[in-house]
């Protein structure tokens, strides 16, 4: 038994590692909502940014952007001249993609100071990738209101899914130049 953890020592440190940050982070984002699990209900400060964001990245645009809470106030409403395109919930802000990101970064941790340099930059990548997803799905919906559909359910989450991998590709190839090196 005891050569079979030495065997696969460093695929046993990967998933504690990834599991451990994984489940560390998601429990601290997910008591940052409890704060703002309120009555009556408003969404948490990173959804109404990044909803905010997006309306002013479509005003920049040219289109006639409002951004307003959804009377039930678990999301915020991304409308372009009163016509409702997106419902932007705490689903959308990329907050578990980052921890997501984030974790898998640490289970391959390299050298300190270039493991969190990367994963601030991968962070800042995503939420931004995020941005523009959000910007081309309501664009899309408002001038292509056909393909919404298809937008919504398969390009738009293989952006975000493949920004993700792209950087942990791009992660594991310099981790593993590190490693050789």
């Amino acid at each position: 038994m005891l050569s079979l953890f030495r065997k696969y020592r460093l695929v046993l440190r990967f998933i504690f590692i990834f599991l451990g940050s994984y489940f560390l982070f998601s429990s601290l984002y997910n008591g940052f909502l409890i704060l703002y699990d309120t009555d009556p209900p408003v969404p948490d400060p990173i959804t109404r940014l990044v909803a905010y964001q997006s309306g002013d990245i479509m005003a920049g645009l040219g289109y006639d952007t409002n951004v307003v809470m959804h009377p039930t106030g678990l999301s915020m409403k991304l409308m372009v001249e009163d016509l409702f395109l997106a419902g932007i919930v705490e689903g959308c802000n990329s907050a578990s993609m980052i921890i997501l990101f984030a974790s898998f970064v640490l289970a391959f941790f390299g050298k300190p100071l270039r493991t969190l340099l990367y994963i601030f930059a991968g962070a800042v990548i995503i939420y931004a990738m995020n941005l523009i997803r959000i910007v081309l799905l309501a664009v899309s919906i408002y001038e292509y209101p056909q393909y919404s559909g298809i937008m919504h359910s398969i390009f738009f989450p293989l952006a975000i899914y493949g920004t993700v991998l792209l950087l942990w590709i791009i992660w594991v190839r310099i981790y593993s130049r590190w490693k050789k090196g």
